[in-house]
């Protein structure tokens, strides 16, 4: 299941307990983030072993425009990953929607 740049804004604003995803590259991250763990799309195989005890956790991944983000969401679903959710347009519907703010 996917999530709004507005559902998480909500999500954030509530402290609700999730594990936030950056999967973009270092330098976009350093431009411009939300606070997600940076975890570059390509390391998310090498990250397995750090990502193993939240398996049964809530986690939502971004990136620019849900691309990247849709097929981290999908290869830790396949690695059993239970409730991974991919942000809806990532950080250009975010900055659309907000602007800069997190």
């Amino acid at each position: 299941m996917d999530i709004t740049v507005k559902e998480l804004k909500e999500k954030m604003a509530n402290e609700d307990g999730f594990i936030l995803i950056d999967v973009r590259e270092s330098y976009e991250h350093a431009d411009f983030n939300i606070g997600g763990n940076l975890i570059p799309l390509g390391d998310i195989p090498a990250a397995m072993g750090d990502l193993e005890e939240y398996k049964d956790s809530e986690i939502i991944v971004y990136c620019r425009s849900g691309r990247r983000s849709a097929n981290a969401q999908a290869f830790l679903q396949q690695n059993g990953f239970k409730n991974v959710r991919n942000l809806i347009g990532g950080m250009l519907d975010w900055e659309d929607t907000f602007g800069r703010n997190t």
